[in-house]
């Protein structure tokens, strides 16, 4: 986890410019420290290099999905929380001992329904480490 005074560090990975733009808006106005990629072929060296408190990834996205990309999350960064955004509502997740357990929101959402789910992986989190 980020150190005591610093806001939460969250990777974002949305192949979508525009819902991009707007994810990263609505989380740094909540307070959170927010680093976007459009692939995630470009997130991978970033969770190798830098410490993320949470994935936020688009399942469907051109080279790499999400469900690849939180695999490998979880081998690099395994202490990463990961959270799903799609605009598939149909895509079901089981946990397996290859694919993390993982909390979908499928679009459209509310940012501000983002923004609760986000603040909740925070605060269920901080809950567990107490």
């Amino acid at each position: 986890m980020s150190e005591p005074n610093q806001p939460p560090r969250i990777l974002l990975a949305e192949d979508e410019e525009a819902m991009r733009t707007y994810l990263v808006r609505a989380l740094e106005n909540a307070g959170y420290e927010v680093d976007s990629v459009d692939r995630g072929t470009l997130a991978v060296p970033l969770l190798e290099d830098s410490h993320y408190d949470l994935l936020l990834s688009d399942i469907v996205m051109p080279e790499m999905d999400g469900i690849e990309l939180a695999q490998k999350c979880n081998e690099i960064s395994p202490a990463t929380q990961v959270m799903f955004i799609t605009g598939f509502a149909a895509v079901s997740l089981r946990a397996s001992a290859d694919q993390p357990r993982a909390k979908v929101l499928s679009k459209p959402f509310h940012l501000r329904d983002l923004v609760m789910e986000v603040d909740r992986v925070f605060q269920d989190r901080k809950e567990a480490s107490l």
